[in-house]
């Protein structure tokens, strides 16, 4: 009996050798991390090298939806605090302090609209590029041309920035997110309206 448990074992060596194989490699498949989605990117409020307080309303378009709010936003060299309104109603608050995001959201906010998303959005667009490119991961760089501001991940562009005056947080400012399909339209208000 033990002569037919071993010649039973050894008739598919090769049978084994391939089940154990294709174990190995279907773990390394679950272990291996996906593609980062977002960078985490969380500026010190400091390395804006200003202090802003501005109005603005933004446009999200993704395919099949567009949403509108209305946002006040304040930098100052210790914290960013966000309020963002629609139809006259708060459904977003953020306050960053460098060190922790805190926030409120309502919810009748798309789920999509993330707090640690908005947070980078607006560092990827107002921040100087510089101090972006400081802190982003290896195969990550952000690029400046004349009004528009590029970011890539191993030289594919990921975001596109186009502003349409200076300094960064006037005029309109378009984002185009190329890996989420979503476009962000700014529009800053002028002084005194």
């Amino acid at each position: 009996m033990h002569a037919g448990v071993m010649r039973r074992q050894g008739r598919h060596p090769a049978l084994l050798a391939t089940v154990l194989m294709t174990i190995a490699l279907l773990a390394g498949c679950a272990t291996t991390p996906p593609p980062q989605a977002r960078l985490g990117l969380k500026l010190p409020p400091a390395a804006l090298g200003a202090s802003i307080s501005v109005q603005q309303h933004l446009k999200v378009e993704r395919p099949g939806r567009t949403d509108d709010l209305d946002v006040a936003l304040q930098v100052e060299p210790d914290a960013i605090d966000v309020v963002g309104l629609a139809f006259g109603q708060r459904v977003l608050t953020m306050r960053y302090d460098g060190k922790e995001l805190t926030s409120w959201r309502h919810m009748m906010l798309p789920s999509q609209v993330r707090p640690e998303d908005v947070l980078e959005d607006m560092q990827l667009t107002l921040w100087p590029a510089e101090s972006i490119a400081t802190a982003l991961p290896a195969d990550w760089r952000i690029a400046e041309q004349g009004a528009t501001r590029t970011l890539y991940l191993e030289n594919e562009p990921i975001m596109r920035i186009v502003y349409s005056g200076t300094p960064r947080w006037s005029g309109t400012v378009v984002l185009e997110n190329l890996r989420y399909h979503y476009k962000l339209t700014i529009q800053f208000a002028q002084e005194g309206q």
